[in-house]
């Protein structure tokens, strides 16, 4: 077995290594050098800012209370700014809004990088808040107590120093904390593996311990849900990926496993009943199933009055569930196509109903009252801007914000087709294109895709990059490969570890299926990916280079035989397999993008695409195997940002900068 020290570009995994520095700042030169030059770089990346920063975007509210809060950036306000306004205010024409949190300004005054990550309020009064800011991006923050009522930090308040952590309110003096810091401690993936009781006023490291995990579990989470009838506490302990061991907390600070499966996927809490999503059949009902228990069961160590909510089908499944003051909004994925349904406990079980929403688009559920039914809905579609609908306190969905359009979308069309995999499962994907393209395997097109961790892609509005694309005479195209969620848990669960040959067969035959129907050929034919994505197209361009003429591989996992050693890589073992264990070794090895590169073949010019901060997916994926391509001749485009954590981008400005490189590197191989 090959050992770590056989690998020569081990060097590249140093985050702030001078020779690895060195080396990023040569390869962004040259890709800055070929891109940036391209004349079509500055209107591009002009335009993407101009999308991404405009004033009239739908500004995406949070409920809490009587009151909208908003994360807001703009040309103006490069880091953002938190806001708020009345739910009156924020569903009229002419919104006014109340900064709360300029982090511009913060990061000025405090000299930090500082990039806001989100706020975590206390309900129901709505006072308080942790807020978590991060330097440059990276998943590790600090956690910072702030007062609305005063705009201000909380002097002597609740302060959690960086690190990747989480955080949950309990009540104005009590948090429960899951942090390395002061008395916790690390596990394997990097995350914290203690959860404590902590409260105001008393030293971090004398807060009561709740819950200890394994060393090599992914780890436990704080959650703690705020009901009308007091409070509900809980450790969600996950031993791996998609797996979580459900506790619930009594006053006294103890924590108790509750009679539920491995797999048992917590929502939340409505009139008493636990609710949650199944990941595989369990008490006669089936896998991707709703269901609820009643918390006094759980309690007493059964199950007693557990209940289904709803049962997918062969071609639906449920994306996400939002409990609100009586009900729960269910959003429904039906042949990759959105659906929102209402459900409530009635007299003699659970009663659903549909929410009246236009077709064949995506439903997200932005936002729900804690307090009252109220909830914001979005609709979106490839070529149909987002429309904001109100729902809760009327008869009928009510639209109360609309995106204007971002470009001409009459001379386009979205086709759904279906192709058969290897092994003979029919797998979805859109087409958007020309109305009138022709079928002569000419048009540049690009296929996304992302295949794993139950993450579904759905139609919605197209973003800068595809927008630029199509306009420019390409085709897009949006694949449902297997990985995701489209069809729920056993969509995802069929391609786990030794079967993960299967979602790259479902790429290729979307690719294969393009080029049969002469809608493209490989001339003219790119693939782009990100995170588990990257690892896709990086393994795409391996089996089959001669089917593609473009990859854009971003913050990529690419040695899938040290994923596992390098920042959060171990916590996704259950997806892909423990490369410790020889057998399940062998079958990593063989799709490997990092070990199945060579120098005697032929490959697509690929551009890697990284950050200095991802402390998610190690940089040295995206580094090595750029060098390895190097040193063996191939050509290779490299950008690493500086900053930007995972999402690759700390501001709208980087992220417009990216989509530039991008979509000029994809003109040059697919359309020149």
């Amino acid at each position: 077995m090959p050992s770590d020290n056989d690998d020569p570009y081990l060097w590249l995994e140093e985050i702030e290594g001078e020779r690895a520095i060195e080396w990023v700042k040569a390869q962004n030169a040259k890709s800055a050098e070929r891109l940036e030059s391209d004349p079509r770089y500055e209107p591009i990346r002009a335009r993407a800012e101009a999308i991404l920063a405009a004033r009239d975007r739908i500004p995406y509210g949070e409920i809490l209370g009587e009151s909208v809060h908003n994360f807001w950036q703009d040309d103006e306000h490069v880091r953002g700014l938190w806001r708020r306004t009345s739910i009156a205010s924020y569903e009229s024409a002419s919104t006014e809004w109340e900064t709360v949190l300029d982090v511009d300004a913060l990061a000025e005054r405090e000299k930090e990088n500082w990039v806001y990550q989100g706020r975590a309020p206390l309900p129901h009064d709505y006072e308080r808040f942790m807020v978590r800011l991060s330097r440059g991006g990276s998943d590790a923050a600090v956690l910072r107590e702030f007062d609305l009522p005063t705009l201000s930090f909380v002097e002597d308040g609740f302060v959690l120093n960086e690190a990747k952590q989480n955080i949950a309110w309990i009540d104005r003096d009590t948090l429960l904390i899951a942090t390395p810091l002061e008395g916790g401690s690390l596990n394997t993936s990097g995350y914290a593996r203690t959860v404590r009781l902590w409260k105001r006023g008393t030293p971090l490291g004398a807060a009561k311990l709740v819950f200890e995990g394994d060393e090599t579990e992914v780890g436990p989470v704080p959650a703690v849900v705020h009901r009308p009838e007091g409070n509900y506490v809980f450790v969600v302990n996950r031993p791996k990926f998609f797996h979580e061991q459900l506790h619930l907390v009594n006053d006294e600070g103890e924590a108790r496993r509750l009679p539920l499966p491995d797999d048992f996927d917590f929502r939340g809490v409505l009139d008493g009943r636990l609710l949650g999503l199944l990941r595989s059949d369990w008490q006669g009902y089936v896998s991707g199933s709703l269901v609820s228990v009643p918390v006094d069961s759980l309690r007493a160590g059964n199950i007693d009055g557990t209940d289904s909510i709803m049962a997918p089908s062969e071609r639906t499944a449920i994306r996400g569930v939002s409990i609100s003051g009586t009900r729960a909004y269910i959003s429904v994925l039906d042949n990759v196509r959105g659906r929102l349904l209402t459900a409530w406990p009635g007299q003699s079980g659970w009663e659903t109903e549909e929410v009246a929403l236009p077709e064949n688009g995506s439903v997200s559920v932005i936002s729900r009252s804690l307090e009252s039914d109220r909830a914001y809905v979005n609709f979106g579609e490839f070529l149909e801007p987002d429309t904001l609908y109100a729902l809760g306190d009327q008869d009928a969905p009510r639209a109360i914000k609309s995106l204007p359009a971002r470009f001409d979308s009459t001379p386009f069309a979205v086709e759904q087709r279906f192709v058969k995999s290897a092994d003979g499962v029919e797998v979805p994907y859109f087409v958007v294109g020309p109305k009138d393209m022709k079928l002569d395997g000419t048009a540049p097109t690009l296929v996304y895709a992302y295949g794993g961790f139950e993450i579904a892609l759905t139609p919605e509005y197209l973003q800068p990059t595809a927008v630029e694309w199509i306009e420019r005479g390409g085709v897009y195209v949006s694949a449902n490969i297997r990985g995701g969620g489209e069809f729920g848990p056993r969509w995802h669960d069929t391609v786990l570890k030794e079967n993960r040959q299967r979602v790259f067969d479902d790429f290729i035959a979307v690719a294969e299926d393009l080029v049969a129907a002469k809608i493209t050929s490989p001339g003219h034919l790119g693939i782009m990916g990100g995170s588990n994505g990257g690892l896709l197209v990086g393994t795409a361009f391996t089996q089959h280079p001669d089917l593609y003429n473009a990859v854009v591989c971003a913050v990529p996992l690419l040695d899938m035989l040290r994923y596992h050693k390098l920042l959060a890589g171990a916590s996704w073992m259950a997806e892909y397999g423990d490369p410790d264990i020889p057998e399940e070794r062998e079958f990593i090895s063989k799709y490997s993008p990092y070990q199945n590169v060579f120098e005697d073949k032929t490959y697509p010019e690929v551009f890697f695409t990284t950050s200095t901060k991802d402390d998610r997916v190690h940089p040295g994926h995206a580094r090595k195997m750029a060098a390895k391509m190097i040193d063996q001749g191939h050509a290779i485009v490299y950008f690493e940002n500086i900053e930007g954590g995972h999402g690759g981008a700390a501001n709208l400005k980087q992220a417009a900068h990216r989509i530039g490189l991008q979509v000029v590197y994809l003109l040059q191989k697919l359309a020149d």
